[in-house]
């Protein structure tokens, strides 16, 4: 089953957990110095924070697979969407190891699709390189991969 996802960047990751905490009246799945996750049920969503976004807000949103099934069946929609996508095989971001196809809506909001494989110790550089990707289209005039 996909689950929703949004990832905002904070200024404060402390006081925004605790924000958050209250708001979803319960503790993150993950929580390091500069991300933390929350798994809900009920909304059925993937809600993440981070310090390391370029700007505060809303830094990307998407759709998390249950499965390898599922991440190509949404993939072969974004394809239909005739828009650039940037596929990562195999990234190691926001504490987990993941699969991920990466697009931009119509009016540049950045979506993540993905299935996480497996946790890692480290935040990694997930985001950075598809923000690259899409600076180097953007700045060649491409509208396709």
């Amino acid at each position: 089953m996909k689950r929703f996802h949004v990832n905002l960047t904070v200024k404060d990751i402390e006081k925004s957990v605790a924000f958050y905490n209250e708001l979803f009246a319960t503790t993150p799945s993950v929580l390091e110095k500069d991300y933390a996750k929350w798994m809900l049920d009920d909304p059925f969503v993937n809600f993440s924070i981070s310090t390391k976004g370029e700007h505060h807000g809303i830094d990307h949103i998407g759709l998390e697979a249950g499965d390898e099934d599922e991440l190509a069946e949404i993939r072969e929609r974004l394809v239909k969407a005739d828009s650039p996508i940037f596929d990562q095989e195999a990234v190691n971001c926001c504490y987990a190891a993941s699969k991920k196809a990466w697009i931009r809506d119509p009016d540049g909001v950045a979506w993540e699709t993905f299935h996480t494989t497996g946790q890692t110790t480290n935040y990694g550089d997930g985001i950075t390189p598809e923000r690259a990707h899409f600076k180097e289209i953007e700045a060649n005039g491409r509208t396709c991969c």
